[in-house]
């Protein structure tokens, strides 16, 4: 059987189906989806479009392979309580971080649940789906082929979740942008670039050679960037995050009791280790 998801999202994409459809039903639909059944498919706001293959079956007079048409319309979460879960949102730094780089939080889902809110398909009532095929039953399995489909691509597109609930990843990250904190994330991340400086470790002997490599501080939070070759680094000698650092351990903006200083450390230390592999 093909595993359509990975990610936690995507699992409980499915699993939102597979709690009130037909087991037989839903299993014909994951062949389709891995069988090349869907010929194509459009994903646009909250709504799904698809034209699948069907079957052909002289017992009930179909000799020629059909083409049915199949619509999926998410339920849209209105503007107000959009309005209510970004504010929520943006006045949590892991939220606020890790949307702006382009990750969806692993709590995300209980956040919007703390406001009576769902992200995730939960029942029924969160799906409108139609089918042109005879099959009486909905979803039927032309239906369930498209979910399928459409949860093995939020594996790619985690944003794909705020677009079905009818807010594009665009909207999303232009009203966190406006939040105090968002401001100031986003403005460390899209700044000039920044030279990079060399601090000696208290443990380690760092060789002190000119630093004369560039780097754009987004560079340095995400690791795209290897460290400039000219700079010999012992473990554990740090390079200052001079945009973050600036900020000191309690700006004006934080409201927390901890230490920005020490939630952005602990970000970068999550990215880098993210993406060791190119650091």
């Amino acid at each position: 059987m093909a595993k359509f998801s990975r990610t936690w999202w995507g699992k409980r994409f499915i699993e939102a189906l597979e709690a009130f459809s037909d087991s037989g039903r839903l299993g014909r639909g994951r062949s389709y989806a891995s069988n090349g059944k869907i010929i194509e498919y459009k994903i646009d706001g909250n709504k799904i479009t698809a034209k699948v293959r069907g079957s052909i079956n002289p017992y009930f007079g179909v000799y020629k392979e059909p083409k049915y048409d199949t619509k999926i319309e998410i339920t849209p979460i209105d503007k107000a309580s959009w309005s209510k879960a970004i504010k929520y949102v943006s006045s949590k730094a892991s939220f606020v971080s890790k949307l702006l780089m382009n990750e969806v939080p692993d709590s995300i889902d209980s956040a919007f649940s703390d406001l009576g809110l769902h992200l995730l398909p939960h029942s029924r009532k969160d799906f409108k789906t139609s089918c042109s095929c005879p099959d009486y039953a909905n979803p039927c399995k032309h239906i369930a082929g498209v979910y399928y489909l459409v949860a093995s691509q939020l594996d790619h597109n985690p944003f794909l979740l705020f677009e079905l609930r009818g807010l594009s990843k665009e909207e999303l990250q232009s009203e966190l942008v406006k939040s105090p904190l968002g401001q100031v994330l986003s403005a460390e991340l899209t700044t000039k670039e920044t030279p990079l400086v060399a601090e000696i470790s208290y443990y380690t002997k760092l060789e002190q050679v000119p630093v004369t490599e560039q780097m754009h501080s987004r560079e340095f939070w995400l690791g795209t960037k290897r460290l400039p070759s000219n700079i010999e680094v012992a473990e554990p000698a740090i390079i200052s995050a001079i945009v973050v650092k600036k900020q000191g351990d309690y700006p004006a903006f934080w409201q927390k009791d901890t230490s920005f200083i020490t939630v952005m450390e602990e970000l970068y230390q999550r990215v880098r280790t993210k993406n060791k592999d190119v650091m």
